[in-house]
C-alpha cells in the first residue's frame, strides 16, 4: 500500500520550496523503493483565498487520513487585516490543535561546507548538533483568556495567558529525555522560573519526572535570557533543549543564525499518530515568486518525516548525505554565498540536491 502524504504549500515562497521538496520525494519514488504518493490543498492564506478559511475542513480531513503531513509556510501582509481567527496564522495554530502535534523537534547542525556562511567566528560553531524540542500546542500562544480590552479610563489592555498543566509539561519533557538517550544524554531545560508561575511549575515537573524515569540523563537548567546569550556565545554546550512553546519559538530561530541561514532549518511536529513537516522559516513574501528562496529546510524536512512518519531512516540519511553532498560541492543559494560567490535559485538547488541523490541508486 502506498504512504499517503498531504501536502500544504500554504503561502509565499511556500509553493517554491515545497515543489523541490516534491522533485526529491520523485527520486525516491523512481530510484529507491519509496512508494509514496501525495495530494496538495490549502492552508493559511491560501486556504482563506480559496475557502474562506485558513484551515478549511477538507484540508484537516486529508491531514487527518494522510500518514505525513508536509507544510510550506503561511502568512504574508496581504491577510494582516482580517480578523485574527481568519488570518493564516490560526490555521496552522489549528491545525497543530487538531492534530494533537504537541512535540516540535528543531534540529541545528552546522555544517563543516558552511562554516564561513556564519556570522559566528568558526572555533565557535563548529561541530555543533543541537536538538530544540519544544512545546507546541500549549503555553501563551493557546492559553485563555486572551484578547484586548477597553477600560474605564478609555485606555486599552492586551492580555495573553501562560499556562502549563502537569501533563503537559511531562509529554513534552519525556520526549526531549528520549531523544537524549538517542544522542549524546543531556538535557537543558529552559525556562524563567525566578519570575513566571507557570515557568516555576514547569521547573518542578520536570525535575520530579527525571528523578522518578531519566536519572540516567544528564538534566540542567536555564532561563531563558541566560540560554539566549549562551546560544551565541557557547553553542557547543547543548544537546537537547525543552522548552515552552514562545521560548522555544525564539530560541530555534536565534540558534538558525548559527548555521548561518534560517534557510537550513527543518522541523517536525508530532504528536501521538500525526506528523507534520516544515521548514522552520516563514513566507518571506519580499522574494516570493523570485525563485530565491533556500529549498533545503524543506527538503531536510522531507527527511524528518521519513524518519519520523514513515519508517524509512535509511531514505532519510540518502535525503541528508545528498544534501552534504551538494553543499560540498560549493552550491549555494544567495542567502548562503559569499559576496563573490555565484549562487544557484531555488530550483537549481533543488536539482543538484536530486542530482546527488540519483547517485546513490
Amino acid at each position: 500500500m502506498a504512504l499517503k502524504i498531504a501536502v500544504l504549500p500554504g503561502d509565499g515562497i511556500g509553493q517554491e520550496i515545497v515543489r523541490e521538496a516534491l522533485k526529491v520525494l520523485d527520486v525516491l519514488n523512481q530510484h529507491f523503493d519509496l512508494n509514496a504518493e501525495w495530494e496538495e490543498a490549502h492552508i493559511g492564506g491560501a486556504g482563506y483565498d480559496a475557502e474562506g478559511d485558513p484551515l478549511p475542513e477538507s484540508t484537516l480531513k486529508l491531514a487527518r487520513e494522510s500518514d505525513a503531513v508536509l507544510l510550506g509556510a503561511v502568512g504574508g501582509p496581504k491577510w494582516e487585516a482580517l480578523d485574527k481567527p481568519l488570518r493564516p496564522e490560526a490555521g496552522l495554530l489549528r491545525i497543530r490543535s487538531e492534530l494533537g502535534l504537541f512535540a516540535n523537534y528543531r534540529p541545528t547542525k552546522v555544517h563543516d561546507q558552511l562554516l564561513d556562511a556564519s556570522t559566528l567566528k568558526p572555533e565557535v560553531i563548529q561541530g555543533v548538533d543541537i536538538l530544540v524540542v519544544r512545546e507546541l500546542v500549549s503555553g501563551i500562544y493557546f492559553g485563555q483568556p486572551r484578547g484586548i480590552e477597553e477600560l474605564e479610563n478609555g485606555e486599552k489592555r492586551g492580555y495573553n495567558t501562560l499556562a502549563y498543566k502537569t501533563s503537559e509539561i511531562e509529554r513534552i519533557a519525556r520526549k526531549a529525555f528520549e531523544a537524549a538517550r538517542l544522542r549524546n544524554n543531556r538535557v537543558c531545560s529552559v525556562d524563567k522560573a525566578n519570575v513566571l508561575e507557570a515557568t516555576e511549575y514547569w521547573r518542578e515537573v520536570v525535575i520530579d519526572l527525571h528523578k522518578r524515569e531519566y536519572s540516567d540523563v544528564a538534566l540542567s537548567h536555564m532561563y531563558v535570557d541566560n540560554a539566549a546569550m549562551q546560544l551565541i556565545r557557547n553553542p557547543g554546550q547543548f544537546d537537547v533543549i525543552v522548552t515552552t512553546n514562545m521560548f522555544g519559538d525564539i530560541l530555534s530561530d536565534e540558534a538558525s543564525m548559527l548555521t548561518g541561514s534560517i534557510g537550513m532549518l527543518p522541523s517536525a511536529s508530532l504528536g501521538e499518530t500525526h506528523g507534520m513537516y516544515e521548514p522552520i522559516h516563514g513566507s518571506a513574501p519580499d522574494i516570493a515568486g523570485e525563485d530565491k528562496a533556500n529549498p533545503l529546510a524543506t527538503i531536510l524536512s522531507v527527511a524528518m518525516m521519513l524518519r519520523y512518519s514513515l519508517d524509512r531512516a535509511d531514505l532519510a540519511e540518502k535525503v541528508e548525505q545528498a544534501v552534504g553532498k551538494t553543499l560540498e560541492d560549493g552550491v549555494r543559494t544567495v542567502d548562503l554565498a559569499g559576496a563573490d560567490e555565484d549562487f544557484v535559485l531555488c530550483s537549481g538547488m533543488g536539482d543538484a540536491v536530486c542530482q546527488r541523490l540519483q547517485g546513490f541508486a
